[in-house]
């Protein structure tokens, strides 16, 4: 495995939505020039903890995915500004089954807890995504429509929903006050079709009924 993992803030926005809520004018949005072509991924996601539960208590989440362009071991942490997310690739050909935590993974929760990890849920997500660009071809965001079947490892309750969200690409507004209006905007948008803010802040707290 490379142990030079990535890392990224993601600055979000995420909403419940029916199954049948129609998607957006999201070329409505401030800056938003064009809105790409739908892009499908299968996502498959395991997310682990200790058995007390250590991680969740420093909000933090430990994750394995295959599909989509960032398949790989992923740690989000919550932060003020958002959700710090470090990522390693998989080393293994992505088979499902390989879910022993990596070195470098171990290294860098090592300040959080230390193994032993167990799967405590798994979320699978049907997605498709769609890149809002501003005239130049920049990635103001990325919109995601998720429709989503998870499972609660720890007593085999099984859950389905549809949720959307919006995280700012390298082209996103530098100022507060025009992200702030960008995503009022989206806000009102989503209003509109039927939606609403999003119950949980992340599919893994829905998953576990948090």
């Amino acid at each position: 495995m490379t142990t030079e993992p990535r890392s990224s803030l993601e600055v979000e926005r995420k909403y419940d939505v029916d199954a049948d809520t129609p998607v957006p004018d999201w070329a409505a949005l401030p800056g938003v020039a064009t809105v790409g072509e739908p892009e499908p991924r299968e996502l498959d996601a395991r997310y682990l903890d200790t058995p007390d539960g250590r991680l969740a208590e420093a909000l933090t989440a430990l994750r394995r995915r295959t599909g989509g362009p960032d398949e790989g071991w992923h740690i989000k942490r919550s932060t003020p500004e958002g959700k710090l997310e470090t990522q390693w690739p998989l080393d293994d050909g992505g088979s499902d089954d390989a879910l022993e935590v990596p070195g470098p993974v171990l290294e860098a929760l090592a300040e959080i807890s230390d193994p032993p990890f167990e799967v405590v849920a798994r979320i699978r997500n049907s997605r498709t995504a769609y890149a809002l660009r501003d005239a130049d071809g920049g990635l103001i965001a990325e919109f995601v429509d998720d429709r989503v079947t998870a499972v609660d490892e720890r007593t085999g309750r099984s859950s389905s929903w549809r949720e959307w969200e919006i995280e700012l690409g390298p082209a996103a507004p530098p100022r507060a006050t025009d992200i702030a209006e960008l995503f009022a905007t989206a806000d009102e948008l989503v209003q509109s079709a039927g939606g609403r803010p999003a119950a949980s802040e992340s599919k893994l707290a829905r998953a576990l009924g948090l």
